[in-house]
């Protein structure tokens, strides 16, 4: 099965090789019709810990590395 990449903006580094990444995605409304943002955080694995906050990353699915950390980031993504 391949493993899903998402991309999203770095919104904390201060933990050792790990890096929370918020993804974005816009949905309807299911009554209104509206385009809302919908936004989960995701705990990725970052070994030489390059990225700071604010960077955009593309991050893909990995094998569980801990509790709640089950991503690696790729690199840079396009902003």
């Amino acid at each position: 099965m391949a493993k899903r990449i998402m991309q999203g903006v770095v919104v904390s580094d201060k933990m050792e090789k790990t890096v929370v990444v918020r993804i974005d995605r816009k949905v309807q409304h299911p009554l209104y019709g509206k385009i809302i943002t919908r936004s989960k955080n995701y705990k990725a694995h970052d070994e030489a810990n390059t990225y700071k906050t604010g960077d955009v990353v593309q991050i893909q699915e990995s094998r569980p590395l801990s509790k709640d950390k089950h991503w690696t980031v790729l690199g840079k993504g396009e902003s």
